[in-house]
C-alpha cells in the first residue's frame, strides 16, 4: 500500500472512531442509521430498560445478500420464540452507519447486540461503546477485536474448515473427472477473494491449499469484493489474459463470488462442463440447480444464516436474561450439496 493509500485508510478510519464518540453523545432513542443503513423491527411490548421484552438489535452489512436475508429471518424468529423484541438494520458496506447503528442501539435501551462488521477495523469502536453501556455483544460471521485487542464473542463458522470443504471437493470432482490426468486438458484455478477481510481469506487460504495438495498448478487469486457484479468483473479480464486454458475450477469466499466468476466465464464462451465450481454458501448454487439449466456450480457448502441468526439470538437472550456467558465460539454446522442432495436441505432454509 502506497503512503497515499496510507494516508486514505488512516483518515477514514479516523472518521469512523470520530463519528462513534460524537453519537454517543447526540443520538437520540428511535434515530435511524446514518449512510446506508435500513431497519426493520418486530415484536411489542416495553423495549426500555426494566421493560418486559427485551430489545435486541441486530446489525448486518450487505443486508440485501441471500444469506444475510436469511440470517435476519432465523433471528427474528428466534427472537418471536423467546419473547424478545428486535429490531433488524442493515448497513450495507457503510462503516460509519455499523457505528452509528450500534450507538443508536445503546441510544434506545437496547440489552443485547449482535453486529456483522462491514470492516473489522471498527471492532474497537463498536465494542468500546457496547462495554460502556454494559450491553452485551457478539459478533457474527466476521470476528472483532475490542480495544483491549481481545475477541468479542464470535457466532459463525470456522473459516478454515469451510475452505478446506471446498477445496476437498473441488479436488474430488478433479480427480472424477479425470481433468488432472488428461493431456488435452489445461486446468486453471480461479479464486475469487475479498483480500482485506480475514474470515475470507481464512476460506480461501485453505482452498488453495486443498488444491495445490491435489495437484492444481496454475492457481489465479482475483481479489474482488464479495459481490456478484464484482466478481463478475475482476475476474472477466483474468479469463482473457489465460486463453490457453480449457478447463476452469472456481472457488472462493462466499457464493456471490462463485457465481459472478461462473457468468464471466459463460460470457467467455466457456461450457458448463468445462467448469468445477464449488460454491459456499449454495443459496446462489440452488438457484440455478432449482431451474434445472446446465450449470458451472457443480456442488456447493451450504452454511445456514438461519442457524446463525437462531444462535446469536439465544446467546444474547440467555445472557440477557439468566446471566448465562456468551461464549468464546459457538460454531454453526456447514453441509455440503450438489444437484442431487440440496433438497434435502430444504428444512433449515435453503433455497425456500
Amino acid at each position: 500500500m502506497n503512503a497515499r493509500n496510507r494516508g486514505r485508510r488512516s483518515l477514514r478510519l479516523l472518521s469512523i472512531f470520530s463519528v462513534a464518540a460524537l453519537v454517543v453523545a447526540c443520538s437520540s432513542p428511535g434515530s435511524s442509521p446514518g449512510g446506508s443503513a435500513s431497519s426493520t423491527s418486530s415484536g411489542s411490548g416495553a423495549a426500555s430498560a426494566g421493560g418486559s421484552k427485551p430489545l435486541i438489535y441486530v446489525i448486518y452489512k450487505l443486508g440485501t445478500q441471500q444469506y444475510f436475508i436469511d440470517q435476519a429471518a432465523g433471528a427474528t424468529e428466534k427472537a418471536k420464540q423467546l419473547g424478545a423484541t428486535i429490531k433488524v438494520v442493515n448497513v450495507e458496506s457503510d462503516a460509519n452507519a455499523a457505528v452509528t447503528a450500534v450507538n443508536d442501539a445503546v441510544a434506545a435501551g437496547a440489552k443485547g447486540i449482535g453486529i456483522t462488521v462491514p470492516d473489522q477495523q471498527i471492532g474497537p469502536a463498536v465494542a468500546t461503546s457496547a462495554a460502556n453501556a454494559k450491553i452485551p455483544l457478539v459478533a457474527t460471521d466476521d470476528a472483532i477485536k475490542n480495544a483491549a485487542g481481545a475477541d468479542v464473542p464470535f457466532v459463525g463458522f470456522s473459516g478454515t474448515a469451510m475452505g478446506s470443504s471446498v477445496g476437498d471437493k473441488a479436488c474430488q470432482l478433479l480427480s472424477t473427472g479425470g481433468w488432472l490426468t488428461d493431456a488435452s486438458k489445461k486446468v486453471g484455478a480461479l479464486i475469487i477473494e475479498k483480500q482485506d477481510l480475514t474470515v475470507i481469506t481464512q476460506r480461501t487460504d485453505a482452498e488453495k491449499a486443498k488444491l495445490s495438495g491435489c495437484g492444481v498448478k496454475n492457481i489465479i487469486d482475483v481479489a474482488s469484493d464479495s459481490t456478484i457484479d464484482g466478481a463478475l468483473k475482476d475476474t472477466g479480464p483474468v479469463i482473457t489474459a489465460h486463453p490457453d486454458v480449457t478447463n476452469w475450477v472456481v472457488v472462493g469466499g462466499n457464493d456471490e463470488s462463485v457465481k459472478g466468476a461462473l457468468q464471466a466465464l459463460a460470457s467467455a464462451g466457456v461450457k458448463p462442463e468445462s467448469i468445477i465450481g464449488v460454491g459456499l454458501g449454495a443459496y446462489e448454487a440452488c438457484k440455478e440447480w432449482k431451474a434445472g439449466t446446465p450449470s458451472g456450480f457443480k456442488a456447493a457448502l451450504y452454511i445456514s444464516g438461519y442457524d446463525v441468526g437462531h444462535t446469536a439470538v439465544q446467546e444474547l437472550f440467555d445472557n440477557i436474561t439468566k446471566g448465562t456467558p456468551l461464549p468464546a465460539k459457538a460454531i454453526a454446522p456447514t453441509y455440503m450439496v450438489d444437484p442431487t442432495n440440496w433438497t434435502k436441505q430444504q428444512a433449515t432454509g435453503l433455497c425456500k
